[in-house]
């Protein structure tokens, strides 16, 4: 009698790898479309706001790092050692951007992540300031920064998302399955577009 392939009933199971849970949440951002608000090739950022509604949505913390591309102080802020499953979110507009499943201690007092959940939901730019040379991410659906990107991760990316609390929210979920349940309400328009 033969074994049947456990890996086609499985669909957590890709070419007899068995996924991890960020690996399903990214495959499935990357299998959706991205919601009918956001237009990444109209050449301006979907969620537009007055400095007025930037300073009323955010607090001044948020708005001088979100806003002005500033750095919060490291290990002072709520999110570097958190340890709770929930999707980290951009402040401005409530894009999902990084798991838990993907947050790794890198020592340095902000949070760090190994990958976005969605590469197209970051945009990068060369950032030369303070007589550095850095990558700069800041969300792409409404252009608030988020931190830099270091080529001095773990694996299996080898990159590290530094990123400033300031810039996001979290929601606590009871597992990676509410995680990814999260993630699809957002790209099936299910949740707040944050406009």
């Amino acid at each position: 009698m033969q074994e049947s392939d456990s890996s086609s009933q499985d669909p957590s199971v890709v070419d007899g790898a068995k996924l991890t849970s960020a690996d399903e949440i990214i495959a499935c951002a990357a299998a959706c479309g991205l919601p009918s608000h956001v237009d990444l090739d109209s050449g301006s950022y979907p969620v537009q706001r007055t400095k007025a509604e930037w300073m009323a949505r955010l607090s001044d913390l948020q708005y001088r790092v979100a806003r002005e591309q500033g750095t919060e102080r490291p290990f002072q802020n709520p999110y570097h050692d958190n340890k709770r499953i929930g999707l980290y979110s951009c402040i401005g507009c409530d894009t999902p951007l990084f798991t838990s499943a993907d947050k790794f201690n890198s020592g340095t007092g902000w949070p760090s992540f190994i990958r976005p959940i969605d590469e197209r939901t970051l945009g990068e730019h060369r950032d030369t300031s303070y007589g550095m040379v850095r990558i700069e991410v800041h969300c792409a659906i409404c252009g608030s920064h988020q931190g830099h990107v270091f080529p001095d991760g773990p694996a299996p990316t080898g990159l590290r998302y530094c990123i400033n609390s300031a810039s996001l929210s979290f929601q606590e979920a009871e597992s990676d399955d509410a995680v990814r349940a999260l993630v699809q309400a957002w790209y099936s328009g299910d949740a707040d577009s944050g406009e």
